[in-house]
Order: structure tokens, then sequence, then C-alpha cells
């Protein structure tokens, strides 16, 4: 419940965008104007509709009025009289989108629960039942989100913004794909949630129906960024009829006007006559209407009171963690294939492994074999790796790109509680894996808890290395696949010239062997190769057609160390993973350019 009246201003509001995108590479593209001295007035508990055809401006106003828009914006957006910043939006305000990403394997109720707010406890809980019960979503409270209809996904979005208590709440098209009986329930629903509490809602509406009419209390037509009317629904039919346009009987108000403020399309004649007509409603309501330029709503000192502040980040870091761990464990098909990659992708591809190379011998063929095993172990490792950050991270990485804009957490928030999951899950999972080919790369008579560690640690960051490499990728590339091959691509040359299995070392140019010291692979290769070598003796003996390589003497030809330092391999090895998932962090605080922003929205 509102505890005190609160008005949403907007003054004179011009605003210019890019139309068509240059690109990031192309320069800017042409711009346009796409509001020209909107004004708006929202109290509380009311709920006012923003009305037009596709191209009229409803989308750019919200975004002025959110602060979320690209480009120039002139004018006054006013909350209780006080400029409304970006923080303070976000702090006292929603914003439902047409697209809201629901993360799969939870329910209805903790999807609620487990949205940032400062509330905590019997206060959470008490906010989410109303909540849900306010939605009409008691019903579907344990129900999981993957499975909802649109309708109640669309309400379980408004929910989401409702936990948090705001005092103006925006949506965009809330109504677009629903049925007339869906949109009815969702429209009458958000009219009785504002008059309960004390809640602004600002939507906007493509096609209107007739039935929900009575639920609006003010109305915005807007054409090609003009207003043709703004202000009380009851006000408008008098408005339209006192200039000419009564409404006619059995007519759906809404539509009627709406058509009267669209531009007709349809022959040029048409388009010119519609054009000029509308240029002379939004003159003549601008006439009569003058704009001021002080506030509406002068309310003191215009300081707006906060209903609960913003959580702290570490209770936003404990809730994301609490989420993964939810999608995680859920009991559904979702928690099953993510505990299947996280836990046992790795381990059952080596044991696939162990199959193709459980018979392999210790004589000259068999030194070569053991090579290409240990390309197999690595290239698996990496490709275990990005399966499993293709599959499991793009759905993290749409939920950040929609809530960085209501200031919920950072990237490098989501990114340490995703590592607080991902990590200790590969850490068990490269155990299971190691068990699996330990017998395999080392001598049975040799068995070294030391030895055990360095393959662990090989695996282990190879995991890691291409799970954070593919999250890096996946910051700026939106389809996983294309994000999946650019990290092949630069994997697979890093085996190719560093780990010693495709070309010897001593094969390389002089400038490529020092190169292949920046890479992980070069580490976690040797590593590997002093497992599989150092422990075992060779069983062959040299003739005329059959040359007997020494460990030593293999081991210095393919890596160029005939006596590796395991403790430099080791150290290299997790320094490349954790320090890519430390810059990985890093890269995330940074805003992303508008191009790059673009691509994530639908």
């Amino acid at each position: 419940m509102i505890g005190s009246d609160y008005v949403l201003e907007a003054h004179n509001i011009f605003h210019t965008t890019e139309v068509d995108g240059g690109g990031c590479f192309n320069g800017a593209g042409n711009s346009a104007l796409v509001l020209k001295g909107v004004n708006l007035t929202v109290h509380s508990g009311e709920v006012m509709a923003i009305l037009g055809s596709k191209g009229s401006g409803k989308r750019a106003l919200l975004d002025v009025i959110a602060r979320r828009a690209d480009g120039a914006t002139r004018g006054q957006v006013l909350l209780n009289g006080s400029p409304l910043s970006k923080a303070l939006f976000q702090q006292r305000c929603g914003y439902v989108t047409q697209s809201c990403t629901f993360v799969p394997g939870l329910t209805v109720a903790q999807t609620l629960h487990y949205t940032p707010t400062i509330l905590r406890g019997y206060l959470k809980s008490s906010k989410v039942r109303q909540v849900l019960a306010d939605l009409a979503l008691s019903q579907v409270a344990h129900k999981r989100v993957e499975y909802l209809n649109i309708s109640e996904a669309r309400r379980l979005a408004i929910g989401i913004q409702l936990v948090r208590d705001p005092v103006m709440l925006l949506l965009d098209e809330p109504t677009q794909g629903l049925d007339p009986l869906s949109a009815y329930l969702l429209i009458s629903i958000l009219s009785n949630t504002a008059k309960k509490t004390g809640c602004g809602i600002l939507l906007s509406l493509e096609k209107p129906r007739s039935d929900v009419f009575p639920f609006l209390d003010r109305a915005l037509f807007l054409c090609l960024g003009g207003v043709v009317y703004s202000g009380g629904t009851r006000a408008m039919l008098e408005y339209f009829h006192a200039i000419g346009f009564p409404c006619p009987q059995l007519e759906n108000p809404l539509m009627y006007y709406l058509c009267l403020s669209t531009v007709d399309r349809r022959s040029r004649d048409r388009f010119l006559e519609s054009s000029q007509q509308i240029e002379a409603l939004v003159e003549r309501f601008s006439r009569e209407t003058p704009i001021s330029d002080a506030p509406l709503n002068n309310m003191g000192s215009g300081k707006v009171p906060l209903a609960y502040g913003k959580p702290g980040e570490l209770k936003v870091w404990i809730m994301l963690y609490l989420k993964l761990l939810a999608s995680t464990f859920s009991c559904g098909v979702v928690g099953m294939k993510t505990l299947f990659l996280r836990l046992l992708l790795l381990p059952i591809s080596m044991a696939i492994l162990w199959a193709f190379y459980t018979n392999l011998s210790d004589d000259a063929s068999g030194f070569f074999t053991r090579n290409s095993m240990i390309l197999n172990i690595l290239g698996l490792s990496y490709g275990c790796g990005i399966l499993t950050t293709i599959t499991l991270f793009p759905i993290w990485r749409k939920k950040l790109s929609q809530d960085t804009p209501e200031g919920l957490y950072t990237g490098t928030t989501l990114l340490l509680s995703y590592n607080s999951v991902s990590i200790p899950f590969s850490a068990v999972s490269s155990v299971l894996a190691s068990c699996v080919i330990y017998p395999l790369l080392l001598d049975s008579k040799f068995n070294n808890g030391t030895v055990f560690a360095y393959l662990f640690v090989a695996l282990w960051s190879s995991y890691v290395l291409a799970e954070q490499m593919t999250i890096s990728f996946l910051l700026v590339v939106k389809v996983p696949f294309n994000a999946a091959i650019a990290v092949t691509y630069v994997l697979v040359i890093s085996i190719a010239l560093a780990s010693g299995t495709v070309r010897s070392f001593k094969g390389l140019q002089p400038w490529l062997q020092d190169n292949t010291k920046g890479t992980h692979t070069r580490y976690a290769s040797s590593l590997l190769h002093s497992i599989a070598f150092q422990t075992r003796k060779l069983n062959c003996t040299p003739t005329a057609s059959v040359i007997c390589p020494k460990p030593t003497d293999f081991m210095h030809e393919r890596l160029g160390l005939p006596d590796p330092d395991e403790t430099i391999d080791v150290a290299a090895s997790c320094a490349f993973a954790v320090g890519l998932a430390a810059f990985n962090m890093l890269l995330y605080l940074f805003p992303m350019p508008r191009c790059v922003r673009q691509k994530f929205k639908d």
C-alpha cells in the first residue's frame, strides 16, 4: 500500500532517436523526431492508457519516462515535482516490457520470492502471497514458469514489479497476444491493483477493446509523436464532441478515436488527407491546452520518500545464488538437464574416451597413441565447458540485459553468483572424470596422489577456461551457437600450436614458440604429458624398421621441455582459468555500446 499520493508528470517532451541503426562500425544511422511536445499527468491509483498505432511513439515515451531511451531528449519528467532521474525511477517505479524472461526450473512463487527487495522473512513471504492473490496466480503458485500460458506469464512479469511496491508502474503493450477474455482479466486486475495499492499505472495499447474502457481513468492518443488528446476518459468524449467528432452510438470510443488518430496509408490521397486532419487535431489540442513551464503539481521541496530502499549487493548476490541453486536442483526436466551438464557430462565423455583407449600398449606405437589421447582429453574438456555454458548461461545473460536497466544488480554480481555455483560443480565433475581417465594415463604400478592432482588441475582448468571464454563471447554475441563456434576456433588454434599433439614444438617458428607460452593449452598439455610419459617404461626393442623413442626425448621434441616443471604448469593452468573469470567480472561492469544492447532486445 502506497503511503501517500504521488503524481507523475511529463512536460513538453521532445525526443530524437535513430530510426535505422548504423551498426557498431557503420557510424550513426538516420535520426528522427519521434516525440513532439508530449504532456501527461498520472496520479496514484489511476490507470492511464497510451493509445496509438505502430510507430506513433508509445514505446519511446515509456522509455523516456523510464530513463532508458537512447538519443536526445528535451522536456521534464517529474515525480511529485522532483526531477525523475534514472536512480529515482529504479527505486520508486517499475517497468514491464513485452519480453520478460524467467529462469526455467523455478515455480511462480519462487520467482517472486527471489526478486531482490529489502524485505525479508515474514514480510517478504506475506508480500508474495498478497501479489499472488491480487494477480489471480495463487492457483499456479507451484507451477513451473516454463509451463505457464501467455496470460499467466504476463501477470507474473507484473507481479515481479509489484513485489517491489512501486509508486508508478509502466507497461509496454501488456495485452499484446492475449485473447479477449485474458486481456479483459489483465486490465481489470491492473485497475483493481491501482485502486487497492495506490500505484499509478501507465500502459500502452495498440488495439483497445470496448470492455476495457471503464477501467481507464486517463487516455493519451499519439500519432507520429504528436498528442491528439491527453486527459480523462470521461472528458475525452466531451472534447471530441465539442470539436466536431462525436463518437457514434454502439461504437468503441477508444478504437474510434484511435482510428481518427491514425494515418490512412491505403492510398496517396487518403494519406495526405488523414495527415492534414491529424496535424490539425494535434495543433488544436496544443492550442487549447497551452504548455506551462511550471510543474502541474508543486509539492514542496521535491523530496520523494523511498518505500523500501534498495537491497545491498550482498543480499542481491545471495538471492541470485539461491535462484541458481533452485534452478539447478529443481525436480523436472530443466533440473535434470542442468545437473547432467554440470556434473556428469565431463565424466561420461572421459568414459567414452576410456572405451577407445582401454587396450593401449607401451610399445613404440603406443607413445604416439597416447599423444593423440592427450589431444582428445584436452578437446573434450574444452568442448564440455563450451557446451555446458552455451546451454545454461544464455538465459542468465538475457535476464541480465532485462534487469540491468532496473538497477537490480550488475553483471559482476551475476557472474559472481554464477561462478559460485558453476566452479564447485566443475571441480566435482573434474574429480569424477580424473578417476575415469587416471588408469589410462598412469602406469598401474605408479600410484601417487600428487599425480592425480596434476590430472585434476589439467581437466578442471581446461573446462573452466572454455566456460569463461564462452561467457566472454556471449557478452557481445547473441546467438549461443555463434559464440561456441568463435570459442572453438580460438581453442583449436591453441591446441594445434601449443599442445604438442598436432605439431611438435620444434616444428614451429621461433616467434610461434614464444607465443605458445601465453596459452593455457601449453601448460595443461605439459601436465598431461608428464603424467603419461614420465611414469611409464617403454617395452620396445629397436629394429631397422622400429624406432623406440625415450620418454624424455619424445617430450622434448613434442613440447620443447625434456623435464617439465609441474609446479609452474599447475600454477599457470589455474592462473589462466581464474584470471579469465576475474577478467569477465571486470568486463561485465562496463556499459555496452548501443548497437550491442540492441541485439538483446526482442
